[in-house]
């Protein structure tokens, strides 16, 4: 495995043309997705995940070393019960950023695109963390970082794995839950205090 990965357009071209690629050679096996990005472009990302939601096979995805912004979202965008974190890595979400440049006009214009799209990242998180958009909208206005367990809790991943089922096992070593770690757990509708 290469190094953190930044998510642009020509990464979003590999991974759609793999994706699309495995479900020619078959529809129904399930496809890996190892994440270890500290997210990139918005709109590269999108690509990705619309990808992800339109091809039928399930998929798996997995955090190894961070899912951080766009990459979080890649990693909650597996499917229900397939979306992983290895022990030690880091998940990030935060609202989209950008830098405008250019006449009043246009940078108003860029200012309501990017308004556009912390609405429709919102709602997509909110889809599959099964969060109020109220507790997203609020966990997204800063860098919120977590520790897997926290992802779990949040919504964002399933399992945290130890390590793959050996042979003539069913299940993988999961993380056990450390109730020091997750003494975090919300009140119903109110944003987890992760720091």
């Amino acid at each position: 495995m290469g190094p953190s990965i930044p998510i642009d357009d020509g990464v979003a071209s590999l991974v759609i043309a793999q994706l699309l690629f495995l479900q020619s050679e078959s529809n129904k096996k399930p496809i890996h997705m190892y994440i270890n990005s500290p997210g990139g472009a918005v709109t590269s990302g999108l690509a990705i995940y619309d990808t992800m939601q339109y091809i039928l096979n399930p998929i798996c995805t997995w955090c190894v070393g961070q899912a951080a912004s766009m990459g979080s979202l890649l990693l909650a965008a597996g499917s229900q019960g397939m979306r992983h974190s290895l022990p030690n890595s880091r998940i990030m979400i935060h609202q989209p950023s950008g830098g405008a440049r250019g006449q009043a006009t246009d940078i108003a214009i860029q200012a309501e695109e990017i308004l556009t799209l912390k609405k429709q990242i919102n709602g997509l998180y909110a889809k599959h963390t099964k969060q109020p958009l109220e507790v997203i909208e609020s966990a997204m206005e800063r860098d919120r970082y977590m520790s897997p367990m926290e992802a779990q809790e949040f919504g964002i991943l399933d399992k945290v794995l130890v390590h793959p089922p050996h042979d003539g096992e069913d299940e993988p070593e999961l993380v056990q839950k450390d109730p020091v770690l997750c003494a975090c757990k919300p009140a119903a509708g109110t944003v987890p205090a992760w720091e």
